[in-house]
C-alpha cells in the first residue's frame, strides 16, 4: 500500500523528496546542456581563434606570420578536445575537459603578450573578452568561472612578468590586471545569478510537470464524476417514469385481477379445466406485472446524499428484485440462489438493486459471447464473523483475462465492441460497495468461471425488518428464468 505524503516536506523545502529528485535531474539536465554548449562554443571560438589573423595583420605585421601558427596549433588542440567529448570519457568528464580547452585559447594570449608589449600589449582585451564569454556563454556555476579567472590572472601575471625586460609600466600594469579582475568577478557574479536563476526555471518547469499530471488526474476524476452522474440522471428518470407507472399501472391491474378471480369462482370457468388454467395464468401474469412495478418503484423513491447506510432492507428480496428487473435478460440461464433465512442488512436497497443488475447483466452477456451451455449463475450470501453479509456472484462464462482483471474497476475500461457499453457499470458499482462501508472484488479463471464479491453491514433486529412494496415473492412467478 502507498504511503501519503509527508506533509511536514513542503515542495518548496530544499530537504524535501521533491526537492532532492529535481535538483538530481537538474544535473543530469546541465550535464547534457553543457555537453552540447561544449561542442557548439568550441566550433565558435575555432573560428574566433582563426579570425584573429586580421588583428594581428593590423597591429603586429612584423609577427603575423609566426601568430598565425599560433593560432593554428591552438584551433587543433581545441579541435582534438572536442573530438573527444564525442567519446563516452569525454561525455562522463565534460566539464574537465571543456576547462582544458579553454584554457588553450587563454595560454595563446598568454604567450602573445609575452612576446610583445607585455603590460601594455592589447592582446590582454582578449583574455577579458573569454572571460564574459565563459561567464555568459557556458552554464556553468560561479566556482567554474572564479576558478577560471584566477588562472587566466596568472597566466596574464607570468606573461608580464616573465619577460627579459619584466614590468616596465607598473601603473599600466596594475590597471591591466584590475580591469581582468573586474571582468572576473563580474563573470562570476553573472554567472551566481544566472545558475541561481536557470535552477529555478528547473524547479518551475518541474512543478508545472507535475501540476499538469495533477490536472490529468482531476480532469480523470471529473470524466469519472460526470459518468456517474448520468448514472444518477437516468436512476432518476427511471425513478420518474416508476412514480407514474406505479399509479396509471397499479389501477387497471387490480382491475383485471379481480375480474380474473370472479371469473375463477364462475361455475362454468370450474366446469373447464382449460379456462381454468388460462385464468390462472392470466392472475400470474398481472401479479408479475405488480411485482415488476413493485420493484421499479424503489428507484423512485430511492434517497439522495451519501448517507447510504441510514435504512435497512432484506437482501434476499433486494436480489429477487434485481432477477425480475433483467428477467428478460436470464431468458435460458439457470439462476441458483443459496441464501440464508436472515439477509435483514443497513444499506440503500436500490443502489444494491442497481449492483446487482449490474453484476447479473454482465453475466449473462459474457456467457451469451462465450457461447458455452449449459448458462448458470449462482448467488450466495453468507455471514461472517465480524457482522458482514459476504454476498458472491458466480458464473460459468468465459472468464476474465488476467491482463484485465485489475482493471475492470477503471471508469470507461471494457472489454466490448464499440457501442455496447461504456465502462462505467462496474466503475459506478465499485463506488456503490464502498460507501457501504464494503470493496467490490473480482476473481476469475480465464476460460471457466468469474465471481464478483463483496460485504453488506448487518441490519438492527431490534428496529424490525423494514416494509417490503409490493406482494410476496411467488415461486411460479420465477420459474421460466431457469
Amino acid at each position: 500500500m502507498a504511503k501519503p505524503p509527508d506533509a511536514s516536506a513542503s515542495p518548496t523545502s530544499s530537504t524535501s523528496p521533491i526537492r532532492r529528485a529535481a535538483r538530481g535531474g537538474y544535473r543530469e539536465e546541465l550535464s547534457g546542456f553543457h555537453l552540447m554548449s561544449s561542442r557548439a562554443c568550441g566550433v565558435i571560438v575555432i573560428l574566433l581563434v582563426l579570425m584573429g589573423v586580421v588583428l594581428d595583420y593590423a597591429v603586429y605585421p612584423e609577427r603575423q606570420l609566426v601568430f598565425a601558427w599560433a593560432r593554428l596549433v591552438t584551433s587543433g588542440a581545441i579541435l582534438a578536445a572536442l573530438g573527444l567529448l564525442y567519446t563516452d570519457v569525454g561525455k562522463r568528464h565534460v566539464h574537465a575537459i571543456t576547462f582544458i580547452w579553454l584554457m588553450f585559447p587563454q595560454m595563446m594570449i598568454a604567450w602573445m603578450i609575452h612576446v610583445t608589449q607585455g603590460e601594455t600589449s592589447l592582446f590582454y582585451i582578449g583574455i577579458i573578452l573569454t572571460m564574459f564569454a565563459v561567464g555568459t556563454l557556458f552554464p556553468v556555476g560561479y566556482r567554474y568561472t572564479l576558478a577560471f579567472g584566477m588562472v587566466t590572472m596568472a597566466l596574464f601575471y607570468c606573461a608580464c612578468m616573465s619577460r627579459a625586460v619584466g614590468v616596465l609600466d607598473q601603473s599600466q600594469f596594475l590597471f591591466h590586471m584590475t580591469i581582468i579582475a573586474f571582468a572576473v568577478l563580474g563573470s562570476t557574479v553573472y554567472t551566481y545569478y544566472n545558475e541561481k536563476g536557470r535552477r529555478q526555471l528547473y524547479y518551475l518547469k518541474e512543478e508545472l510537470a507535475r501540476k499538469n499530471a495533477e490536472l490529468a488526474g482531476t480532469n480523470a476524476d471529473l470524466v469519472q464524476i460526470k459518468g456517474q452522474m448520468l448514472q444518477q440522471e437516468k436512476m432518476a428518470a427511471l425513478g420518474t417514469l416508476a412514480a407514474g407507472l406505479l399509479h396509471e399501472v397499479n389501477n387497471p391491474v387490480n382491475f383485471c385481477l379481480m375480474a380474473v378471480e370472479l371469473a375463477a369462482e364462475d361455475a362454468d370457468a370450474k366446469a373447464s379445466a382449460l379456462l381454468t388454467e388460462c385464468l390462472a395464468d392470466a392472475k400470474q401474469g398481472m401479479l408479475r406485472v405488480q411485482h415488476i412495478v413493485s420493484d421499479l418503484k424503489t428507484f423512485a423513491y430511492r434517497k439522495g446524499g451519501t448517507d447510504l447506510l441510514g435504512g435497512q432492507f432484506v437482501f434476499e428480496r433486494a436480489l429477487a428484485s434485481a432477477i425480475r428487473l433483467v428477467g428478460h435478460e436470464l431468458k435460458g440461464v439457470a439462476v441458483q440462489r443459496d441464501v440464508p433465512a436472515d439477509t435483514l442488512v443497513r444499506g440503500d436497497e436500490a443502489a444494491i438493486i442497481g449492483v446487482l443488475i449490474n453484476l447479473l447483466g454482465n453475466a449473462v452477456m459474457a456467457m451469451r459471447k462465450a457461447a458455452r451451455q449449459p448458462y448458470e449463475i449462482v448467488v450466495t450470501a453468507r455471514w461472517r464473523d465480524d457482522d458482514k453479509l459476504h454476498v458472491a456472484v458466480r458464473d460459468n462464462g468465459p472468464g476474465i483475462a488476467p491482463e484485465h482483471l485489475a482493471r475492470v474497476f477503471e471508469p470507461f475500461f471494457t472489454t466490448r465492441e464499440v457501442g455496447q457499453g461504456l465502462g462505467l457499470g462496474l466503475s459506478i458499482s465499485y463506488s456503490v460497495i464502498e460507501r457501504h462501508g464494503g470493496v467490490l472484488l473480482a476473481d476469475s479463471v480465464a476460460g471457466a468461471w468469474t465471481q464478483m464479491m463483496f460485504d453488506l453491514p448487518r441490519g438492527d433486529m431490534s428496529a424490525g425488518a423494514p416494509a417490503h412494496h409490493g406482494t410476496p415473492i411467488y415461486p411460479a412467478i420465477e420459474k421460466d428464468l431457469s
